[in-house]
């Protein structure tokens, strides 16, 4: 699906469908030429309903305001409309004065996330007949928004929802399919864009560099596991930001197992490995002035006669040591190590994500990612992108009690809570023993344990992954860039 601009009114497009959204339920509006139609087919203009006039051939769709969110959502309730039907070609106008840059970014996310559908492993492929999205800049916002701006606007969107994209290809695909291996080899395919390198090290190497905690939860594993370093060096980098991802290829909960019903959807559990790479991904893309590398422990949790276990102490990469209570607390084992080695970059910024905790989703809902860490500066600054890239997010208060609960008797500390109450801000005080003490106000823990895989559609986000943490995370290296 291409997706062009022209500086063009709408009422001028050769087009199959114009697209016109109607704010807030105001069918009185001047750019609404049907609105007898309308009243007569009892449209309101509410969010996310749509109509099709075909003497007109336009499109109607409800939409609550002009927020960005707004704006996505109605451009992917748009492509669900016309979904069925023969249509090839679309044409839309600009909406915001106020800020068209923005505007546009938000209609071009929402047409690339709305597009995105998964169908590698059905026989019979339904893809979108879609081929061409017209967006007229001389219409609704009129002088207000140059080429120029339109452009760049329409390339930073395009980078930041097909690297979304590209992160649920990775998650969607199954544990068979999807192995630590296989991950490293789609790491490895990033390499073709400018200034991007990858490093995949063996448990050769992890086991020289002292990363027992992460060994420890591969070790039941037919497949064996990979530290993937992906780095983006561009010249005169303002700054060095690193992401480290939970790679778990599959999560059998180890001999801590799972009830069965638990089972389905693990191969989600790579979602923080698919971010981190995909932040890179658009970062590079974009030739964004900043050096940016994505740590990625790649792995699976199983069970067998060689499994780590209950009861076992092992040391990690930093040499603390950790009591295993419980096997299926394995993701915080593996970040450990990988964030002991993602400081010996000395970063700038240091964000990990993991679909960690189900207790997360417990106190924040199944759409809404949890942001830790000890600088409140910096979690406020992340809240403030994820609300601008339309994620929803939360922050989670670290204080020394919870802290207190992950004491052993045995070891430096428990891979568990001895409460079962504030289990996600735990875990986030789990990976804290493994923070330098110079990069403690350079850190956040991003949980997104909720939203990065969904069993029922929401919004503009498919069945299946959404890839949780992405778009947040370049709106904050967005905005940090106008600095």
């Amino acid at each position: 699906m291409q997706i062009e601009l022209l500086n063009q009114k709408l009422t001028e497009a050769a087009t199959d469908v114009k697209i016109v959204f109607v704010i807030n339920k105001d069918l009185t509006h001047s750019w609404i030429s049907d609105q007898e139609t309308l009243h007569f087919l009892g449209f309101k203009g509410e969010s996310e309903e749509t109509l099709f006039i075909p003497t007109s051939k336009t499109l109607y769709v409800g939409c609550d305001s002009l927020d960005a969110d707004e704006i996505r959502l109605a451009a992917s309730n748009t492509l669900g409309a016309l979904k069925k039907t023969n249509v090839k070609t679309l044409a839309i106008g600009t909406y915001s004065h106020e800020c068209p840059g923005m505007n546009i970014k938000a209609l071009v996310e929402g047409f690339i996330l709305g597009n995105y559908s998964f169908d590698t492993y059905k026989s019979k492929k339904e893809s979108s007949k879609i081929e061409k999205i017209t967006i007229c800049l001389d219409d609704y916002s009129r002088t207000d928004v140059s080429m120029e701006t339109a452009n760049k606007a329409l390339r930073a969107a395009t980078a930041v929802a097909e690297a979304t994209n590209f992160a649920k290809e990775i998650v969607n695909a199954t544990p068979e399919d999807m192995t630590p291996i296989a991950l490293a080899k789609v790491a490895q395919t990033l390499t073709s864009i400018p200034n991007v390198t990858c490093k995949v090290m063996d448990e050769v190497f992890l086991k020289d560099q002292g990363m027992n905690a992460f060994l420890a939860v591969n070790r039941a594993s037919v497949h064996p596991p990979r530290l993937i370093h992906l780095t983006y060096k561009p010249e005169n980098a303002k700054k060095r930001l690193v992401y480290v991802g939970k790679g778990l290829t599959y999560d059998s909960g180890g001999l801590s197992l799972k009830p069965s019903e638990h089972m389905v959807t693990m191969k989600a559990d790579k979602s923080g490995a698919a971010a981190a790479m995909s932040i890179l991904k658009a970062a590079a893309t974009l030739e964004l002035p900043y050096e940016i590398h994505a740590i990625i422990g790649a792995t699976e949790n199983m069970i067998g006669g060689n499994a780590y276990k209950p009861d076992d102490v092992l040391v990690a990469k930093n040499g603390k040591t950790i009591e295993v209570r419980n096997t299926d607390a394995e993701g915080r084992l593996v970040l450990a190590d990988c964030l002991c080695y993602a400081q010996e970059l000395k970063p700038d910024l240091l964000v990990d994500m993991a679909t960690l905790t189900g207790a997360c989703v417990v106190a924040l809902g199944e759409y809404t990612t949890g942001i830790m860490g000890h600088s409140s500066e910096l979690k406020h600054s992340m809240l403030k992108a994820a609300t601008a890239s339309g994620e929803l997010s939360g922050a989670l208060p670290f204080n020394k009690y919870l802290k207190k609960l992950l004491k052993s008797s045995v070891a430096d500390m428990s891979n568990i809570s001895s409460s079962r109450y504030g289990g996600a801000i735990t875990a986030g005080l789990f990976l804290d023993n493994f923070i330098e003490e110079e990069n403690k106000d350079k850190w956040l823990h991003l949980d997104i344990a909720g939203p990065a895989y969904t069993e029922k559609a929401w919004g503009y986000n498919q069945f299946g992954a959404t890839g949780a943490g992405i778009r947040m995370n370049l709106y904050w290296i967005f905005e940090e860039n106008k600095k």
